[in-house]
């Protein structure tokens, strides 16, 4: 449970339905948190296929961030499931995290004073109530020119090991990022508008004051 994070009595919401989040990404749970939620912590045990050939990026992060969601709602019917996946795409070509340091070095070249776009698929399902909604959103980020010794000192810092495109805006990387058109968060890896919304409609979380 989140009744914990230091974010947790600063938002705005309160959970009326229990809210699983099936990730494990750290950035997900902070940014659900700071709505001021309480939600348990299940990431799915799925080993995520690489994307076909000609399969469109927002066709693969609705497939992922959906199967997620299933196999969490199944064993548990009366959650409120919440599934993401994210990724870099620049030039039509989803780029993973990097594998090494000169994999990540090849990655923000290739990214440095181009355009991408970050696109994250969502998926809410409650299993009891016959309830899933898929959804995804885009944002482009445009990175400054960079060159060679100040994307390897950006490496040396070890954050760009386990990101997406090999860089996280909301840490150290932010210094490479000039300009976002779109969700921020959902940059970081949860578009928190969208999600609140879809929140609400389902019924699973209210306003703080409505629950009074």
């Amino acid at each position: 449970m989140n009744t914990e994070h230091p974010h947790f009595k600063q938002g705005p919401f309160r959970s009326i339905r229990e809210i699983i989040l099936a990730s494990a990404s750290p950035r997900r749970q902070m940014l659900l948190a700071t709505l001021g939620l309480n939600f348990r912590v299940l990431p799915a045990d799925l080993k995520e296929p690489p994307i076909d050939p000609g399969e469109q990026p927002g066709h693969y992060v609705l497939e992922m961030s959906g199967e997620k969601c299933r196999i969490i709602a199944e064993q548990n019917t009366d959650s409120v499931v919440l599934g993401a996946d994210t990724v870099v795409v620049l030039d039509g070509e989803v780029m993973g995290k990097p594998d090494s340091r000169e994999h990540a070095l090849d990655m923000l070249l290739r990214l440095q004073g181009n355009t991408h776009e970050v696109i994250t698929g969502v998926c809410l399902q409650c299993t009891r109530m016959q309830i899933r909604t898929r959804f995804s959103v885009t944002t482009r980020v445009e990175m400054i020119p960079a060159d060679q010794e100040m994307l390897q000192a950006y490496i040396d810092t070890g954050e760009p090991r386990d990101k997406a495109g090999g860089y996280a805006i909301q840490g150290v990387g932010a210094f490479l990022i000039s300009a976002v058109t779109g969700s921020y968060t959902n940059v970081v890896g949860l578009p928190l508008d969208r999600v609140m919304q879809a929140l609400l409609q389902l019924e699973a979380i209210c306003l703080q004051a409505d629950s009074q």
